[in-house]
């Protein structure tokens, strides 16, 4: 165990607590506990460059952490009526799907490799920054008009989608190749 994977452990540790503050509707303290998970995701990655501790734990531990904060996050801001739940449907499904795939080809001893692509980044990204302008409008004691806010809904759905089709194309690719070489058993 080294500096880098405690502080995502940290983080993992931090997804029940943003729950109980989302289901609780205390939207600033999830808000302020989305940031730190923010500012862990950076560091840890920056120390693991830096201090060159880069561990295959790490590699596997750093995504779930991600994972499991967007995906606790939109399934609870869905519940609770914060966000609409077609939103959190396509974003949780699009993990579903190639974490499916994921398995599929690994059963199926198909040799892949899980690299992040740069559409995922860019989903990423778009998660959390719809998120993030949730919570805040959410923390403020007075509304606002939301309206506006459909568009950042539309575009966190529509790249999702589109990472969620590149990632299965990917995986056909995969199995593609893998039955011209015969390898499929």
């Amino acid at each position: 165990m080294n500096i880098p994977n405690a502080i995502t452990l940290i983080r993992i540790l931090l997804v029940p607590l943003i729950v109980i503050f989302l289901i609780n509707g205390d939207y600033l303290k999830a808000l302020i506990v989305f940031f730190i998970c923010g500012i862990t995701d950076a560091l840890d990655g920056f120390l693991a460059r830096v201090l060159h501790q880069k561990t295959s734990l790490g590699a596997y531990l750093d995504p779930i952490a991600d994972k499991a904060l967007l995906v606790s996050c939109f399934l609870t801001l869905a519940i609770g009526r914060a966000i609409p739940g077609w939103l959190a449907v396509i974003v949780i499904s699009r993990d579903v799907i190639i974490l499916s795939g994921i398995c599929i080809l690994f059963m199926m001893s198909i040799p892949f490799s899980i690299k992040p692509i740069m559409i995922s980044k860019i989903t990423t990204v778009t998660q959390i920054l719809t998120l993030l302008l949730v919570l805040f409008l959410k923390s403020l004691p007075f509304t606002l008009d939301h309206t506006w806010i459909f568009l950042a809904y539309l575009v966190t759905a529509l790249i999702t989608i589109l990472s969620g089709f590149k990632y299965i194309a990917i995986g056909l690719k995969h199995y593609a190749i893998a039955t011209q070489r015969g390898n499929i058993p």
